[in-house]
């Protein structure tokens, strides 16, 4: 796994669909080696048309925890393969529908706290304690964690290759 060090600002008028779909492509294109397929991905929280990315701060993740409390918001995520040496590439996005609890300030203030809401977006991982708080998921579980894994699959299969080939055997 390898980080990139890209903008990740939304462009004037830019839907969220195309924000995501396009950061993961740029995320992809920017790490490929010769020789490599790479994956990437960029996943985001949507609410009353609002893009809610990674919290800055802990207060930042009260706001946005106290904003999606009680309410359903839509999770994006953009998946991307690129493969320099033939040039070829697919992508897509995959979308989830997530119902969260009401919560209360104090329940709020416990979960920050906890450290888990602020390198995520939204504010929660689904993964972890924030699952508490997840009432219903409409769509895959696996988007809402950060890489949808029937839609990775279906672009390994578009390029050519299986996923199940990339993955360590014990």
């Amino acid at each position: 796994m390898r980080a990139v060090d890209l903008d990740e600002s939304t462009r004037v008028g830019e839907e969220p669909r195309d924000y995501v779909l396009r950061l993961a492509v740029e995320k992809a294109a920017a790490q490929a080696g010769p020789g490599e397929l790479v994956l990437a991905a960029d996943t985001t929280v949507v609410i009353d048309g609002e893009i809610l990315g990674k919290p800055a701060d802990p207060a930042d993740a009260r706001r946005v925890l106290a904003w999606i409390a009680g309410r359903e918001h839509t999770v994006l995520t953009g998946v991307a393969l690129h493969e320099p040496a033939s040039g070829r590439q697919a992508a897509a996005v995959d979308t989830t529908r997530v119902r969260m609890a009401p919560l209360s300030e104090g329940e709020v203030a416990w979960y920050v706290a906890t450290g888990e809401p602020l390198d995520k977006a939204g504010s929660y991982g689904v993964q972890g304690l924030g699952a508490m708080y997840v009432e219903t998921i409409c769509g895959s579980y696996t988007n809402v964690v950060g890489l949808p894994l029937p839609l990775t699959r279906r672009l390994f299969r578009e390029m050519g290759y299986d996923l199940r080939d990339f993955i360590p055997r014990t």
